[in-house]
This record gives structure tokens, C-alpha cells and sequence, in this order.
């Protein structure tokens, strides 16, 4: 009896060791990998990052980091996150987004914004367009969208995060080109009398109008328009940047409750911090996304970005106030005509 005490207790100080040591098969995984959701035009750009992120860890020593990515339109996978996909970070489309992971899951702290610089995006873009070959509609601003037989291709506003940031960039150059909100309104309505097609994500919107062929020209990220110049040269697409856009934030957020039960949160906080770092903000660049810190990429990326007068959300009033009345039940949106235009 006294031996199989022993070797009982002898059992229950290697157990309490391992744990103390993190040496358990159960938790290193957990603890080594992280999981982004993402909104639906990042796919190039977290495929350079988490790889550039994982390099650094293994130099330093710690190997084995798995970053996995999901992807969607920004409303969407905010929705997927509150109904349990377990992510230990977010990197969606716009801060409104990330504010419902703390107003409706209680994932996240208020304050989350104020965690990292730049309001927590390391990163910005905005809107353009992107035409046929040769523009032979003659888009060269948001009120050429609006002409007879111009179709306009353009992600549904309630679940995508570019959309929103189309219809805002929209919005603003209406307001004050015709000099009120009913003028504008009235330009957003026939605006969208001019979209066949409303996908749910800003990167189906792009496959509409490059492999469907579908459309004249396509609102877009910036970054998403200079990605197809590159990667669909035979289509000769031209980008058109209009007289107004909109400076379009995508924030970045630790999801706590879930890294704190994932045993991540260190390794989260890492990888967010990773992408302020002079290696992350030039590839970022080469990515086609707009650096907050340009001195950090190479010059022949930064030449690429035209300067461009730009409205901010904060002329909206912030996220919160642009919701509540462009894009919430009853918003401004729900009232727009659904009228096609022929």
C-alpha cells in the first residue's frame, strides 16, 4: 500500500509539472496556432504575411506557428464569429464589423480600437474604378456611373465591408456635387438602379465582372483593382479614380475570449504587432495595400499609389452613426428603389 502511494504521488507531480511546463500533447497545438478571419479580398495579402510571420517565429526560435486563414464577405464573417467560429483574430473590412464581437458576443473589450496604432489598422486603401479595355463607356466619375446602358458591379452593402465603403465614397461625392442628402439619396437609388448582380463578398464581385464579364466597371478596393491588372493582364482592365473617394480603414482585433480559451493570446498579440513591422508595412505594399507607414516599403510599390482626395468615416460621424443610418433595418439603404434600370 505505501508503494502504490508513492508511485501515486510520484504520478501526480509529473503530471503537475508538464502542465506547469506547458508540456501537454493537448495544449502546445492550441497554443502554436491561430486562426484569422479575414474579409474576402486579403487572401494574397495574409498568404505573404503569415508567412513572413512564421519565418520570423521559427528565427527566433519558435517553430512549429500555423497561421489559417477564413475568408468572406466582412458582414458575414463578423455574423460566423458570433455564432462560434473560433477566431483568435479578426482582420475585417471595417471597424463596425469588429464593434458588434464586443456589442452582441461580449468577445472583445469597447476599447479595442485603441489597442493597437492607427486606430488598429496597419494597413489602408480606397475606392476606385476598374473598367474595360479602352473604357469604352467613358467612366471617369461617379456621375458617369449613373448614364444610360452603364452597368455597375458592386457587393451588397449588408454583407460586405467594400460595399459599404463604395456606397459611402459614393454618397460623399453626391452630397456635394448636388448639395444635400435627399439629392444624394436620390443619386445612391439610381446608382444601384444600374447593379444586375449583388454578390455577398467584395472578391465575388470581381470574379462577376473579370469571369462572368459581367458589368462596365466595378467599385472596388484599390488594392483589389491593381491585383487584377497583375494577375489578368490579357483582360486590359484600366483603373479610373474618381474625383472623391473615401480613405477605407480595415482594422485589426485580438479576439479575447476565444484566445484566452485557445491558450493564444500571446502568440495573437504577436502577430498583430507583426503587422506594424517594417517587414509586414512593405509587404503590405507589394500587396498592393496602402502602408501607414510608406517609409518602410520599397519606392517602386509606393509609386503605384495615385494621390487621391479622400473623405474618412469620421465624416460620417464614425462607424456607429454611419450604420445606424445608411445601413441598419431601415437604414437609408433598405429605402433605396429597387427599381432595374433597363
Amino acid at each position: 500500500m505505501k508503494l502504490q502511494t508513492a508511485f501515486f504521488c510520484i504520478l501526480l507531480c509529473l503530471t503537475g509539472l508538464l502542465s506547469f511546463f506547458g508540456c501537454s500533447d493537448s495544449e502546445e497545438p492550441s497554443a502554436l496556432s491561430l486562426l484569422n478571419v479575414s474579409y474576402d479580398p486579403t487572401r494574397e495579402l495574409y498568404q505573404a504575411l503569415n508567412k513572413a510571420f512564421v519565418e520570423q517565429c521559427d528565427h527566433e526560435g519558435l517553430s512549429g506557428v500555423v497561421v489559417e486563414q477564413s475568408h468572406g464577405g466582412s458582414g458575414k464573417q463578423a455574423r460566423a464569429v458570433l455564432d462560434g467560429l473560433e477566431a483568435d483574430v479578426v482582420t475585417l473590412a471595417l471597424g463596425y464589423d469588429i464593434d458588434v464581437l464586443c456589442s452582441q458576443g461580449h468577445l472583445i473589450p469597447a476599447d479595442w480600437q485603441s489597442r493597437l496604432p492607427h486606430n488598429s489598422s496597419p494597413f489602408y486603401s480606397t475606392i476606385v474604378f476598374l473598367v474595360r479595355r479602352g473604357n469604352p463607356k467613358g467612366i471617369a466619375d461617379w456621375g458617369d456611373l449613373i448614364h444610360d446602358g452603364v452597368e455597375v458591379i458592386t457587393p451588397n452593402p449588408k454583407t460586405s465591408g467594400g460595399a459599404r465603403w463604395n456606397y459611402l465614397a459614393a454618397w460623399a461625392w453626391a452630397e456635394r456635387k448636388y448639395g444635400s442628402e435627399a439629392a444624394a439619396q436620390d443619386f445612391l437609388a439610381t446608382l444601384f438602379s444600374h447593379v444586375p448582380v449583388l454578390d455577398t463578398g467584395a472578391r465575388g464581385a470581381t470574379n462577376t465582372f473579370i469571369q462572368q464579364g459581367k458589368g462596365d466597371v466595378l467599385l472596388a478596393w484599390e488594392n483589389e483593382a491593381l491585383l487584377v491588372l497583375r494577375d489578368y493582364p490579357d483582360q486590359g482592365c484600366e483603373i479610373v479614380h474618381p474625383s472623391l473617394s473615401i480613405r477605407a480603414e480595415p482594422p485589426v482585433a485580438l479576439v479575447d475570449a476565444n484566445a484566452d480559451a485557445h491558450g493564444s493570446r500571446s502568440l495573437a498579440e504577436k502577430y498583430l504587432n507583426f503587422l506594424y513591422t517594417d517587414t509586414a508595412q512593405a509587404i503590405g505594399a507589394a500587396q498592393f495595400y496602402r502602408p501607414i507607414r510608406p517609409e518602410a516599403a520599397a519606392a517602386e510599390d509606393m509609386a503605384r499609389f495615385r494621390p487621391l482626395a479622400m473623405v474618412s468615416i469620421d465624416d460620417f460621424g464614425g462607424w456607429s452613426a454611419a450604420h445606424a443610418k445608411h445601413f441598419a433595418a431601415d437604414g437609408i439603404y433598405d429605402h433605396l428603389p429597387r427599381k432595374r434600370n433597363p
